[in-house]
Order: C-alpha cells, then structure tokens, then sequence
C-alpha cells in the first residue's frame, strides 16, 4: 500500500521540526558549555537549583500557553538540566588545579 501524499507531507513536516529541534539543542548546550567554563573559571557549582526551579515553572507556563502537556515540558527540562550539569561536572574536574605531590 502506498503512503498518502497528506501523510507524507505530515512527516516531511515533523522532520523538518526534528531538524530545528536538533540544532536549537545544539546551540543551547553550545551555550551551557561556556557557562560551565565559566562556573568553573569563578569557582561555582555546577548546579544552581533555585535557578533550574525557576526554569523548571517559568517552562511549564510556556508549555500552558503553547496547549503542551506541563508534565512533559518538566520532565524534558529535567533531563536537559541533568545533561547540563553533567557537563558542567567534567568541566569543573577538568579544570580544577592538580593536586600537589608530596616527595615521599
């Protein structure tokens, strides 16, 4: 059987909205790389979680406005924000000073 030409469409039209999906994540962790440098650069922790509260609400009003599940729109945040901090660790253990060696 062969696929409707609405159908087709429908999905040319998901996959383009795949591909900004993709580069928009893209750019954001692009962006999160440089504040964690940053952080660690100042000597903060990786995580900030009054800020990541604040996003987690400010994003599941969007999500209302937008009609999207809030519950969907927290739980995709949440593991954004685990990746984030993630990354945000490994930049902190890469950058922190060596430890001194004692001559024993």
């Amino acid at each position: 059987m062969e696929t409707p030409e609405k159908l087709l469409r429908l999905r040319k039209s998901i996959d383009n909205m795949d591909a900004a999906l993709i580069h928009l994540l893209a750019e954001r962790f692009a962006i999160t790389q440089r504040v964690g440098e940053l952080k660690a650069d100042l000597g903060l922790p990786p995580a900030d979680p009054g800020r990541e509260a604040r996003q987690i609400e400010r994003l599941r009003g969007l999500a209302l406005d937008a009609d999207l599940d809030p519950e969907f729109a927290e739980k995709f945040l949440n593991f954004v924000i685990a990746e984030v901090v993630r990354h945000h660790e490994a930049i902190a253990r890469n950058s922190a000073p060596d430890e001194p060696t004692t001559g024993s």
